[in-house]
């Protein structure tokens, strides 16, 4: 019987990574195209995120499948730069990312809109695919940085919700935002 050794590159290689995924909801006084434009404008992000600035797509991209955009990100007083790409775009739908591209990803970010009475409920999920040193060296940092990241999707959520409904016309009217 020979006994393997952690790989010293990666030692969380080889983890459950079920337990590295939530969702979390809101509703929100918009209809689910207008959520869709907001959100898949990814220079809005920084309006709501507490840990998210920055964002851009790439020279040419835009909200669709296969482009690219790339922001900065902020925890525990570090901030660093990320590369992701556009994996769903569909308008009123859908809008997901995967972080560090959709090929070798890190993470992956589902954004999904359904109409519910006036408004919507927008849910927002995250997703580890695969374990990574960049992430930390032990389970502990990789349960932080989860519970991390449903803290700022509940704060995002949670400000996108308060940033719409100040937005409404006075006469109760629903103002359509397009951000394209």
């Amino acid at each position: 019987m020979t006994a393997t050794c952690p790989d010293p590159r990666n030692p969380l290689a080889g983890i459950d990574l079920a337990p590295f995924a939530f969702t979390r909801r809101c509703w929100v006084d918009a209809t689910p195209d207008s959520v869709y434009d907001l959100i898949s404008d990814v220079s809005l992000i920084e309006t709501w995120s507490p840990s998210a600035g920055g964002v851009s797509y790439a020279p040419g991209d835009g909200p669709w499948a296969g482009a690219r955009f790339s922001g900065r990100n902020r925890r525990d007083g570090r901030e660093w730069v990320t590369h992701s790409e556009v994996v769903r775009a569909d308008p009123g739908t859908a809008f997901a990312f995967v972080v560090g591209g959709a090929d070798d990803g890190i993470v992956r970010w589902d954004w999904r809109f359904h109409e519910q009475g006036r408004g919507s409920i927008v849910q927002q999920s995250w997703r580890l695919l695969r374990a990574d040193p960049i992430l930390g060296d032990t389970l502990q940092d990789v349960h932080s940085l989860r519970d991390h990241m449903a803290d700022s999707a509940e704060s995002t959520l949670l400000a996108l919700a308060e940033w719409i409904a100040d937005r409404r016309t006075p006469a109760g009217h629903r103002t359509r935002t397009r951000t394209r």
